[in-house]
């Protein structure tokens, strides 16, 4: 396998020893702090899904349930209660897996055990299309899930009405500590006569990435961008966004409406569960964007792609 860099010949290099940092710094201020917040959440059966309109259901953490050119696409599937049985589940899937509608399509943005949950994709099961960044195929194959399609970066698959296309991050990958960046990593662009969705994956702000994003695919109508985790500072900024980065990113793009994720599903790092939202939308305010621009969806909710 190759090793895998970013667009600027980068990779984050934090390593064990960093971690160790982190951690005997949060033991310094504290200790891990238990956080009340509640994410708010809609009841939702999955029966609107169904629905053959172009729609968006915000399921938690990176997975949505996107209708788009007729098909059901699901991006980086969690319905798990734990990430390796380790990170607990916050809040409950926005709609039981059992409860959603055939699944067409499966896209998996990178490596990562939140992004790339086994479990998950082996209740989903083999009849989607699976597609994924270049050597991310294998660990699928491994578990006899065959229907699999590769892509590298600006590369696309076409299935009837529905486009996808494999785009840059500025992140890494690993899933164990002998195959580190030795598989790409990426987001996904969706181009359908409904209008073209953008799912950012797990990203970094890295300006080149969004503007050559967003000359490419000039018509973003929904960029789905993640705001959360991002504390602290010196240890995630190369590989996560934080709201205002998240925002810088979103007009270099040149998208038209900002869907937050990446956020209050998962206690992953330092920063309150309920800060990015509250930090997202006070910089929308301060921008003076519209707020018919901004959606930072409850999970389990449905809106209509229009």
């Amino acid at each position: 396998m190759p090793i895998y860099t970013n667009l600027d010949g980068t990779t984050p290099d934090k390593g064990p020893l960093d971690i160790l940092k982190w951690q005997w710094d949060r033991l310094r201020s504290g200790g891990r702090r238990e956080d009340p917040f509640v994410t708010p959440s809609v009841p939702n059966d999955g029966k609107a899904l169904a629905a053959q309109s172009a729609h968006l259901t915000w399921i938690g953490h990176a997975t949505f349930a996107m209708r788009m050119g007729s098909k059901m696409v699901v991006t980086d599937p969690i319905w798990s209660p734990r990430i390796q049985a380790a990170i607990k589940r916050r809040a409950e899937p926005g709609v039981r897996l059992e409860d959603m509608p055939p699944i067409d399509v499966v896209t998996v943005s990178h490596s990562h055990f939140d992004h790339l949950d086994m479990p998950s994709l082996r209740r989903i099961g083999r009849k989607p299309t699976y597609i994924v960044p270049r050597d991310v195929g294998e660990l699928l194959s491994e578990e006899g899930l065959t229907n699999v399609v590769e892509l590298g970066w600006w590369e696309s698959h076409t299935i009837g009405d529905l486009t996808v296309t494999l785009v840059p991050a500025q992140h890494w990958s690993m899933r164990m500590p002998w195959d580190r960046n030795r598989r790409l990593w990426g987001g996904f662009v969706y181009s359908s006569p409904e209008g073209v969705a953008y799912h950012a994956g797990d990203t970094a702000y890295a300006p080149e990435v969004f503007r050559e994003i967003g000359a490419r695919f000039p018509s973003i109508d929904w960029a789905m961008m993640p705001i959360g985790a991002y504390e602290p500072a010196w240890f995630m900024k190369p590989q996560h966004m934080g709201p205002e980065e998240a925002v810088q990113a979103f007009d270099d793009l040149g998208a038209k409406n900002f869907v937050a994720m990446h956020w209050g599903t998962f206690k992953l790092t330092d920063e309150p569960v309920g800060e990015p939202p509250a930090l997202l939308r006070s910089l929308f305010q301060a921008r003076a964007m519209p707020e018919h621009r901004i959606w930072i969806p409850d999970i389990g909710e449905t809106r209509l792609l229009k």
